[in-house]
């Protein structure tokens, strides 16, 4: 098993600490979509996990949700309705408006991918040291601030490119 190289005191640790965080949680995000065994693939399940989360969404709110264009949005949300995952709902206060939401199969569909997600993700962590683990544990605690820390404004150079 590869191991993440601490930071050097020479190099920039930052720049260090964020290319090994990348691939490391580009690889765990990839390995638990694996564990889904579905056949829906990451952007109907993401739509999927959004519509559950956002309920009631329309089809450009969900687009912009998942960053994808109106038209892939259409159809997934026309995946998931052949499913039964999603029904499409008119908005009562506007009937031009049409509204996505999670059925029955479609929660039951999703618990289904977060507990297989989970299930291999807590016999691989069996599989680390008490120490490991407690590591881990600290570890998510930062990430969660990493996550919801507001974005910085982007430099005028960056901006440009």
């Amino acid at each position: 098993m590869p191991t993440i190289q601490q930071p050097s005191a020479t190099s920039d640790s930052t720049l260090d600490l964020a290319t090994a965080l990348r691939h490391s949680v580009t690889r765990l995000a990839r390995r638990l979509r694996q564990q889904d065994r579905t056949g829906l693939g990451p952007t109907v399940t993401a739509a999927l996990a959004s519509i559950s989360r956002h309920g009631g969404t329309t089809h450009g709110e969900l687009a912009a949700l998942e960053q994808v264009s109106p038209p892939t949005i259409t159809a997934v949300v026309a995946k998931l309705e052949a499913l039964g995952l999603v029904s499409r709902e008119t908005d009562e206060h506007d009937r031009r408006v049409t509204r996505i939401l999670i059925t029955p199969a479609g929660i039951a569909k999703l618990d289904d991918v977060r507990n297989r997600r989970t299930e291999w993700l807590q016999s691989r962590l069996r599989s680390l040291s008490a120490l490991d683990r407690s590591k881990l544990a600290a570890a998510a605690d930062v990430l969660v601030k990493l996550i919801e820390a507001p974005e910085a404004p982007e430099a005028p150079e960056e901006a440009a490119r």
